[in-house]
């Protein structure tokens, strides 16, 4: 008798070959099971970036790109090297800490560098960025941009009084442009639209007169690019014939120059040595007595790197100096103080709004739907008043003659020449700006509230607790993810506020963020804005990592 549990012999037919037992499971198309799948889901993955992409592209550009922006910003300091190259090259061989004054080098780098940045009108602009570390170095650049063109000019009316030819932008166009930019320089048409031919230096010039071939490149640039003019017909700056000069009485060898206006060239050179003459350091100090003084050279110095601390330090009351950062003087301080009334007085805001919110959200959300719902208009109103109006609201009730003092003296609370000040002080601010977010508080709870059965409350009294207990050991423990998101919300929106602390805030009413305005919109120290700026990011990143260590960003909830 065979026994049915026996396994089945090769001759069963139910014998399978290796390919069967170990082969890739295939898809209806023939191609491979695990490729197939892994295909449609990258297709899925695509088809909802594609949906999410426009919201990805507008978060990139008005979010992350603005901050990326403000983060270079604070840290970028590029146009002290750019527009003094040559004098923040010279300045590097300078000690700044001995209180001697720089080598008559820095001065003619300097010279150089702020008579080309004057003529593209960038000395002011250097000055305004070192005004914010020295007082007075914006006054002084605007001078100095008048004055060198002076100090050119004592060489110009000397080589012009020599010759007349001098005077002639041809002749110079001669002396150091090859014959081929001449034809070129020549034929052109300003009516065309393209910008004159670029300037080709003489074979040879660049070696014979290179300060010289240097200060006319630079004028033959400015004229063909921002004037939009050929160099070739334009008289030269008075910067050329000072270059001219110190090539001519520097050992310019121009006996070896067999070009056009040799002569002229000869005559010059034989001239130049009984020229009236100053030094660079004389010049200066002629224009200006502080160019004589070590600070504004020190300043040029410690903010010549391309980035720069000293923004992120001026934020917290300290400054850049030969010896390193410093403190300011107290005097001076006046971020420190503004940051940490900044946090006082959001903590302030935060915590009036949680004590005013909770009760009104509480009684929405134990009241009847259709009540709750009537009652949730009032508390949605105050978004559909402008904020200025809002604010310029409370400007009138709170000021010594405004309606709540007026009630005040009518009541006999207060004497009519004793009426208090509520307004331009910090009370007006926390005021006016826990009216104004109150409903961020009060939306997060009450949509918590309502996710909290009341039959727990009932049981708790049931049990023997009283009103008291049952809320506190009940109610409120459910509520608190309701007071975390609230929280959230009204601090984060209380310390980036300027616009009521501006309004009703006065002098010790302000925050942080009407500074950051001021540097942006009025003083237009735009690095200084952004280093603030980046700071209270940092702060409210720590302060949202504490919460979410403390507290747990998980237990925030809005419904």
């Amino acid at each position: 008798m065979s026994n049915a549990s026996e396994a089945p012999t090769p001759d069963d037919g139910l014998n399978l070959t290796d390919n069967e037992n170990t082969g890739p499971v295939l898809a209806a198309d023939g191609t491979p099971l695990k490729r197939s799948l892994g295909r449609a889901l990258r297709r899925q993955k695509l088809r909802a970036l594609m949906l999410i992409a426009p919201l990805l592209i507008f978060v990139l550009l008005t979010f992350i790109a603005p901050i990326a922006d403000m983060l270079f910003r604070s840290v970028e300091n590029q146009i002290v090297s750019e527009t003094l190259p040559r004098t923040v090259v010279a300045l590097d061989d300078w000690d700044s800490t001995t209180g001697e004054l720089p080598s008559e080098a820095v001065y003619e780098a300097a010279y150089y560098d702020i008579f080309i940045a004057a003529e593209r009108k960038l000395h002011t602009r250097l000055g305004s960025r070192l005004n914010y570390e020295l007082t007075g170095a914006s006054s002084l650049f605007r001078k100095s941009g008048r004055g060198l063109d002076d100090l050119g000019e004592v060489y110009q009316d000397q080589f012009e009084d020599l010759n007349e030819a001098w005077e002639d932008g041809e002749t110079w166009a001669l002396l150091m442009g090859s014959g081929d930019w001449q034809d070129k320089a020549y034929a052109w048409e300003k009516s065309s639209g393209d910008l004159a031919p670029k300037l080709e230096l003489r074979e040879g010039i660049e070696e014979l007169l290179p300060k010289t071939a240097a200060a006319y490149s630079s004028f033959a640039n400015f004229v063909r690019v921002d004037d939009g003019d050929n160099p070739a017909t334009e008289d030269p700056w008075s910067l050329v014939y000072t270059a001219f000069w110190q090539d001519l009485t520097g050992g310019a060898n121009v006996a070896s120059y067999s070009g056009p206006e040799a002569e002229l060239l000869m005559e010059a050179a034989n001239a130049a040595g009984g020229f009236e003459s100053t030094t660079f350091s004389e010049g200066f100090a002629d224009i200006d007595k502080d160019w004589a003084s070590t600070p504004i050279w020190q300043t040029i110095k410690t903010y010549s790197p391309k980035y720069t601390s000293g923004y992120f330090l001026n934020s917290v009351d300290m400054q850049k100096t030969p010896d390193g950062p410093e403190l300011r003087d107290a005097n001076e301080r006046i971020y420190g103080i503004l940051f940490k009334r900044t946090m006082f007085m959001s903590m302030v805001i935060t915590i009036s709004c949680i004590m005013l919110g909770y009760p009104v959200a509480w009684i929405l959300a134990n009241l009847p739907a259709r009540t709750a719902n009537l009652l949730m208009i009032l508390v949605l109103l105050p978004f559909w008043t402008s904020l200025l109006v809002r604010t310029s609201a409370w400007k009138v009730m709170l000021q010594q003659q405004g309606v709540i003092n007026d009630v005040l003296v009518w009541l006999g609370l207060v004497g009519d020449g004793d009426r208090l000040v509520m307004i331009n002080n910090q009370f007006g601010t926390i005021v006016a700006m826990t009216h104004i977010l109150l409903p961020f508080m009060i939306l997060p709870l009450y949509s918590v509230m309502q996710t909290i059965p009341p039959t727990y409350l009932r049981a708790a009294k049931s049990l023997g607790a009283t009103n008291w207990t049952a809320f506190w050991r009940v109610y409120f423990p459910q509520s608190v993810p309701g007071i975390g998101a609230g929280s959230i919300l009204v601090f984060i929106l209380s310390i980036g506020y300027y616009i009521t602390p501006e309004i009703v805030g006065g002098t010790t009413g302000t925050f942080i963020s009407n500074r950051i305005a001021y540097h942006i919109s009025s003083s237009l120290n735009w690095g200084l804005a952004a280093a603030l700026g980046t700071i209270l990011l940092a702060v409210v990143m720590i302060l949202y990592w504490a919460y979410d260590k403390i507290v747990g960003i998980d237990n925030v909830k809005l419904g």
